[in-house]
């Protein structure tokens, strides 16, 4: 299930990635704004391709375990690659996170997030 393909957009060309799942090469991106309590989630990833006026992006993103109270600014969809999680909506659904999940994240979203086991996964901000 694992091996996906990258996109390097251009707007001509596309290149392949694969074996998302083991990729190594991340960027840390720092900690998790709002965080609940310990541990403190660290997130790191790739950006794959993002517009030129910055109204939607897409990239490959991993978070390791921790809680934080989330803001779904932009449309967001994702599919999840490996690790397990669960968001909270403040309306009291739940959302279980496993591999091979696809989620799609209106804009005003908002919950807590908490990631059981490191996740990763493809997304796309639009």
């Amino acid at each position: 299930m694992c091996p996906v393909t990258r996109w390097d957009f251009d707007m001509v060309n596309v290149s392949v990635l694969t074996d998302l799942c083991s990729k190594k090469e991340l960027k840390d991106w720092g900690s998790v704004t709002s965080p609940i309590g310990n541990p403190i989630s660290r997130q790191s990833g790739v950006l794959l391709f993002r517009n030129p006026d910055g109204s939607s992006e897409m990239g490959l993103w991993q978070c390791t375990p921790g809680e934080w109270r989330c803001d779904i600014e932009r449309d967001e969809f994702c599919h999840f690659l490996v690790g397990r999680a669960r968001y909270l909506s403040d309306s009291g659904e739940v959302i279980d996170i496993r591999p091979g999940t696809a989620a799609a994240f209106p804009r005003g979203w908002v919950g807590v997030c908490e990631v059981l086991e490191t996740v990763r996964k493809v997304y796309m901000i639009g």
